[in-house]
């Protein structure tokens, strides 16, 4: 029995290797990001008048809030540059133009001094209107140079009460820049509307929305998205991609963002050498509502338009992300002196906007790019990556068979033997 569960943990441990083998190959990987500035968040709380509600652990939204932020900054990482934003804080009229340019910094982005920003925060009394959409605006402005991770916190209870000019749009606007800006959203005891209307401006960004009934949940998410803007990224480089081959922009490898829009084809220009692999995927963000029934296609084309291999992933309902990916292994050539290929990338999305559905700007695609050492043989790719490693795995699962059958045997006799005597 020992011999046996030896014998399987080995062939496990093999399959283990192989499959690590697929999942992290050797060679080129994405490009790594050169030095990053610090990074950078703005804390943007909703100050107005509904913050005075006494529904959270018996205290009021706002108490929750600044005992959140008095934590938060207790414990936010020295490498984070942090400012708060308020919205709603300051003017308390009727006049509804007024009461839409309220929102002001109350502690500026940069080295944080913790005494004096929870001075700062100690200060606040909930007041006014809520104009999420201009304060959304304004903290972009605050984070704005910088190639480090910049993330807005935003933090309300209620819907934004300065239509048309919409949040939501206002999110897909700073998305659709390109400049790797991401809005996370907490709503703090939040009804429907209010839960939508958070949902997607963190949607359009690529942010998270957390719905929030506690203090503790309040203190934990915030101080779960300051720290996470310390955590070491890869900055997606904005790019534009066009709609032919021949004008499409050439792709190193790395982590690209675009926007397309409904039912569009993008193009973009990828170079590979002899030897070398081709591995790309895309996500397209279904960042409003959609039609069910739709699609995302990647193909891999030569200049002249020839197919050279595919992915595709369909969907059927409100789906965020739709990803596909694709590997194309160029061979060796006995000329060291051959030209590197040129590959065409073409995205493609079969997504149709729901009636009312603004179709401008175009929905966020990420692409990732990856030019590697191909394997041995282009076979090797049919043979899900594992090449030559399928002749050992085969040699391990008949000597698996042969022990197997020499261990029944075996047993066979020892009882015949047992018998007899």
């Amino acid at each position: 029995m020992i011999t046996r569960q030896r014998l399987a943990a080995g062939v496990c441990a093999l399959l283990a290797a192989l499959t690590a083998g697929i999942a992290f190959p050797t060679g080129a990987v994405a490009d790594e990001t050169a030095e990053q500035a610090a990074p950078k968040v703005e804390l943007v709380l909703d100050v107005s008048g509904s913050m005075r509600a006494r529904d959270i652990d018996g205290g009021s939204r706002m108490s929750a809030a600044k005992q959140a932020f008095d934590e938060v900054l207790d414990a936010t990482p020295e490498e984070v540059q942090l400012g708060i934003r308020t919205l709603g804080a300051n003017y308390r009229g009727n006049d509804r133009k007024t009461g839409c340019k309220d929102t002001a910094q109350l502690y500026p982005v940069g080295t944080l001094d913790r005494t004096e920003a929870k001075t700062a925060v100690a200060t606040l009394t909930p007041t006014g209107w809520t104009p999420i959409g201009p304060a959304l605006l304004k903290a972009a402005g605050d984070l704005d140079g910088g190639n480090g991770t910049r993330r807005i916190v935003l933090i309300s209870d209620g819907e934004d009460t300065c239509q048309p000019l919409d949040p939501c749009e206002v999110a897909r606007e700073i998305a659709a820049k390109g400049i790797g800006l991401t809005i996370d959203t907490l709503g703090l005891v939040p009804d429907a509307k209010t839960r939508d209307q958070l949902s997607c401006i963190a949607d359009a960004t690529g942010g998270t929305y957390t719905s929030i009934q506690h203090k503790e949940e309040l203190t934990d998410r915030v101080g779960q998205l300051v720290e996470r803007a310390a955590d070491p990224v890869v900055t997606p480089v904005a790019v534009e991609g066009a709609t032919a081959c021949t004008s499409a922009p050439t792709l190193k490898s790395g982590l690209y963002t675009d926007r397309e829009v409904f039912g569009q084809h993008r193009y973009y220009r990828v170079d590979v050498k002899p030897g070398q692999e081709l591995r790309a995927s895309v996500s397209v963000a279904a960042d409003r509502e959609v039609n069910p029934d739709y699609g995302v296609l990647l193909r891999a084309v030569t200049v002249h338009g020839r197919e050279i291999v595919r992915g595709e992933a369909a969907g059927n309902g409100r789906t965020d992300v739709v990803s596909t990916g694709l590997r194309y292994p160029k061979a060796e050539s006995d000329d060291e002196n051959a030209p590197a290929e040129t590959v065409c990338l073409q995205v493609s999305n079969s997504f149709s906007a729901a009636s009312g559905v603004k179709t401008t700007p175009g929905m966020p695609v990420e692409l990732t790019v990856d030019v590697v050492d191909g394997p041995d043989q282009a076979s090797d790719v049919a043979s899900f990556g594992l090449g030559r490693g399928w002749w050992l795995l085969g040699a391990l699962v008949l000597t698996g068979f042969l022990a197997g059958v020499l261990w029944g045997w075996v047993s066979r006799l020892r009882i015949a033997v047992w018998r007899t005597n």
